[in-house]
């Protein structure tokens, strides 16, 4: 595929292109989905050693000021104040029902707080930070983002940046890369150990090749950065999470403090509250299939006696557990691990049943 004028580009595009690399349109970019590697050797390549994906198409921001994290604890339901220097911690954007907006990275750096948000609504993520926060939010078009994943990605690494090897999970450090100053994160979205690294973009291509270099590494597309996150039980925004549905119901009640959960103070707080005190009517839940045929997003959700009871939000072939695994919302009284349901597929009812997510175990290390 040629480039569209209407499809925007990364700076790691022609590094893509020359590889092989199969391109397609995503969230108004054009990206690869697969490399000559192809999407399932991508994907085990990645749980065994560590590949490299693109996302620079995700949108970096700078929040300054000194009361930066109270501010932003008023778009997020996520306890920021509490945040460590160094730290950083998963949130959601929520509305005034209590529903999803996006979700979304943000890193105490010190003097400011850095945050990443999806490609797909990173216009109206910004526009919410800046309705709400003003002048303080400053967009960062000039640099790219690169996900370094897997077992073998701390050795990678730290032979360019020693100082790597020292960070835990979920932490974040300004350090050179091969000589580039770049911010570092020990996190991901795939499941696996590993960093994502915020690079000044007219270097992205330099250090991507440097990291490309390496025996242990290969490039890897948008198809198996989505099989590798369905097996780590992660939303995707716009299929698993979105406006209908709220932290709560989406099983990441982990990510809300407990401090917020009294003191609320965020959209959506009263709704987020109750579901908290009573129980929300639905949950995600993690489903296995029976068989080998996958059950695709929409596939509607059965009890027994062929009452609908919710749907599938994402699902495909788990190459790490060499079958079917999908995610969808049910009814809470069916949400328990091994309740057997049915999926519809194709107007037959085919038998699956509730399992415990992530699908795969984390490879992450934690501090």
């Amino acid at each position: 595929m040629t480039d569209s004028p209407s499809l925007k580009t990364t700076p790691l595009t022609a590094l893509h292109e020359s590889l092989g690399g199969k391109m397609v349109p995503f969230a108004g970019y054009l990206m690869p989905v697969q490399f000559p590697l192809g999407v399932l050797g991508e994907h085990r390549h990645t749980r065994a050693k560590a590949g490299l994906f693109d996302v620079s198409h995700m949108g970096q921001l700078r929040i300054d000021g000194s009361d930066a994290a109270t501010r932003l604890e008023s778009l997020v339901p996520g306890d920021i104040v509490g945040l460590g220097i160094g730290r950083m911690r998963y949130t959601q954007f929520t509305n005034a029902d209590g529903g999803i907006l996006d979700d979304l990275m943000v890193t105490n750096a010190g003097d400011h707080l850095f945050v990443v948000v999806n490609a797909a609504c990173k216009e109206a993520d910004t526009a919410l930070l800046k309705d709400g926060l003003g002048t303080a939010v400053v967009e960062l078009p000039d640099r790219a983002l690169l996900a370094l994943q897997g077992p073998a990605a701390e050795g990678v690494l730290k032979t360019l940046a020693p100082a790597t090897a020292e960070m835990t999970f979920m932490t974040y450090a300004a350090v050179d890369v091969d000589g580039i100053p770049c911010f570092v994160t020990r996190s991901g979205y795939t499941g696996e150990d590993g960093y994502e690294i915020s690079v000044p973009a007219d270097r992205a291509a330099a250090l991507a090749e440097r990291l490309l270099a390496h025996p242990d590494v290969e490039p890897i597309g948008l198809g198996a950065r989505d099989s590798l996150r369905l097996e780590a039980g992660l939303c995707l925004y716009g299929h698993d999470i979105d406006t209908t549905t709220s932290p709560i119901e989406a099983a990441l009640t982990w990510s809300i403090g407990k401090r917020r959960r009294e003191e609320g103070g965020f959209p959506g707080a009263a709704r987020i509250q109750a579901e908290l005190a009573d129980g929300p009517a639905r949950r995600r839940v993690g489903i296995k299939p029976e068989g080998r045929a996958p059950a695709r997003e929409g596939t509607e959700i059965t009890a027994a006696d062929g009452r609908a009871i919710g749907r599938v939000t994402s699902g495909g072939f788990g190459p790490s557990v060499d079958g079917p695994v999908a995610m969808g919302y049910v009814e809470t009284a069916f949400a328990k691990d091994g309740t057997d349901v049915q999926l519809v597929v194709r107007g037959k009812p085919m038998p699956a049943r509730v399992a415990r997510l992530p699908f795969v175990a984390p490879g992450y290390k934690r501090g």
